[in-house]
């Protein structure tokens, strides 16, 4: 029997109801498909904004990581409660001697070793007559007007060598005109380079003209000009390489072979583009590595190291029997160093929490990157308060790390693990970089001799960094390795107090060799009682 008009209504309907659920759910699904798609495209837009932001201020923003500090007049709104940590005691604590004032420096003190010259204007002769009754007038001494500061222009001379011939008169007359008379030559000094008008002072000069100043060849190939002398940059560079390879790498080999026996190093590398290397294109980044004594009370060897690559394999090598804690940023290719321990910088640690701190927002208490800067800044305030009580007590220093900043540590690590950073985010990367070297980040609180941050691997790569905007790129694989060689001298030098340019003299004036025994090159190293009195950095000369 037929269905009703009504069942059949009903049926109707009830398919229709049935069709429309599933072009709901269908709906409902695409709009939670397209919600979470937003929702990406959102973090997405987010995390570009950030990138911009934060290339923004790499480009044109201020480079110094230095706290400028709150809002003037405001109190600070974030309270460092160290959360898990109950310590009675802080770092303020800590005597530290009343601030003082520096005192500001008088002429004396500004140019102290600078010859001084002393000029006495005359009284001319018709003043010399006394005005009220005309008698000639005597004098009673001179008094003092005024300073000024003189400059000399660099002069340059040429200086010819000759030889002064002896022959003995009575075998010239016994022999007569047969046989040739005995001459005796006086021993004139061995050329710096052989058949090369190069002298130390010169080669001397052009270095530290480069490598101090930052001043590339063909701007001193215009200097030299100037002065009369017409020297190619192409000779220059030759200088350059033939007397690192001859009179350097003698002098950083022994360097090497101390730092190899010291307990702490620090290390840190910089990119370095060379021109012409065999199997790579010239737009190809080479690298320019870093290797330092810690912090040892003992004199600071500072070297340089060229490499066409950044493996880890080129660490490995070159500390290749160094057994003590290595100080370094968070790369992991010093991992394949072995017998050491790795202590991680706490300043590139910090610099990710700077990085990631939303725009205009770095006195917003309420971000979670300035809360992560703030926990750094802590840590380092109590570290500068520290080293200022205990200067070269290490064990005192360990000490007073352990009771004044683990507890900060601890509630750093704390804080850090309640994070929930969003994906791909800048934030999300400081995070993951400070998990990620928890272990090496706590080496420090081991050893008193260790450092917080690597920042002084990182100033004495700065003239390779400053010089690099300048003269761009190295030609040869030489001219990259006689960088590096003078690199070394140069700022181990400078650690040690020297004056520069007359270290690089004293080095090339020296003649060091690779046959030198090793007492010999220990008379050589710039805390030898010979190089200090040489090189004093108050020396009265010219060029300082």
């Amino acid at each position: 029997m037929g269905a009703s008009a009504a069942e059949l209504k009903n049926r109707e309907l009830r398919d229709t109801i049935k069709q429309l659920n599933t072009t709901i759910d269908t709906l409902n699904s695409l709009i939670s498909t397209l919600q979470t798609t937003i929702s990406e495209q959102n973090t997405r837009e987010q995390n570009y904004k950030e990138q911009i932001d934060y290339l923004t201020k790499k480009l044109f923003g201020r480079s110094s990581e230095k706290n400028v500090g709150d809002i003037p007049g405001q109190m600070s709104l974030f309270n460092e409660a160290e959360m898990t940590v109950d310590h009675e005691a802080d770092v303020e604590s800590v005597p530290v001697k009343a601030h003082t004032r520096k005192k500001r420096s008088d002429h004396n003190e500004l140019f102290k070793g600078i010859p001084v010259e002393k000029v006495v204007i005359p009284l001319p002769d018709d003043q010399k007559v006394c005005p009220e009754c005309g008698t000639q007038m005597e004098k009673v001494g001179v008094e003092f007007q005024r300073r000024e500061l003189k400059y000399i222009p660099a002069k340059v001379s040429v200086i010819e060598y000759y030889s002064e011939n002896y022959v003995c008169p009575n075998c010239k007359k016994a022999l007569g005109d047969a046989d040739k008379p005995v001459f005796v030559k006086s021993k004139v000094p061995e050329a710096l380079i052989k058949k090369s008008y190069a002298s130390s002072s010169a080669v001397a000069w052009t270095m530290y003209q480069k490598y101090v100043n930052s001043v590339p060849l063909y701007r001193q190939e215009k200097d030299w000009k100037q002065y009369g002398a017409a020297l190619s940059r192409s000779t220059l560079a030759g200088w350059i390489i033939q007397c690192s390879q001859t009179c350097f790498f003698p002098v950083i080999d022994y360097m090497h072979q101390r730092l190899i026996l010291r307990d702490y190093a620090m290390g840190d590398e910089t990119r370095m583009q060379v021109l012409k290397e065999d199997g790579r294109r010239a737009q190809t980044q080479s690298f320019l590595w870093c290797f330092r004594s810690g912090d040892d009370g003992l004199p600071p060897i500072i070297l340089f190291h060229y490499s066409p690559t950044r493996s880890g394999d080129v660490a490995k090598e070159f500390l290749k029997g160094f057994n003590g804690y290595l100080e370094t940023d968070g790369y992991q290719g010093y991992n394949k160093v072995s017998g050491i321990k790795r202590c991680t910088c706490w300043a590139h640690l910090r610099r990710y929490f700077i990085d990631a701190i939303p725009k205009g927002k770095q006195f917003d208490y309420s971000q979670p990157a300035v809360q992560g800067v703030e926990y750094c800044n802590r840590l380092f305030r109590r570290e500068r308060v520290i080293n200022s009580t205990c200067a070269g007590d290490y064990d005192k220093r360990k000490e007073l790390r352990l009771e004044k900043e683990k507890p900060v540590l601890d509630a750093f690590w704390s804080w850090l693990d309640q994070q929930k950073p969003v994906h791909g985010s800048r934030f999300e990367k400081a995070v993951n970089y400070a998990q990620n070297r928890r272990e090496t980040s706590l080496t420090f609180l081991e050893d008193g001799h260790c450092s917080l941050s690597n920042n002084d691997t990182e100033r004495s790569i700065r003239p390779c960094t400053v010089g690099r905007k300048n003269w761009l790129f190295c030609d040869t694989v030489g001219g990259a390795e006689a960088s590096a060689a003078v690199y070394s001298i140069v700022e181990t030098a400078h650690a040690n107090d020297l004056n520069i340019y007359k270290y690089l003299v004293f080095l090339l004036d020296h003649r060091p060799h690779a046959d030198m025994a090793d007492s010999e090159l220990e008379q050589l190293m710039p805390w030898s009682e010979a190089a200090i009195k040489a090189c004093q950095p108050d020396s009265s000369e010219n060029l300082v």
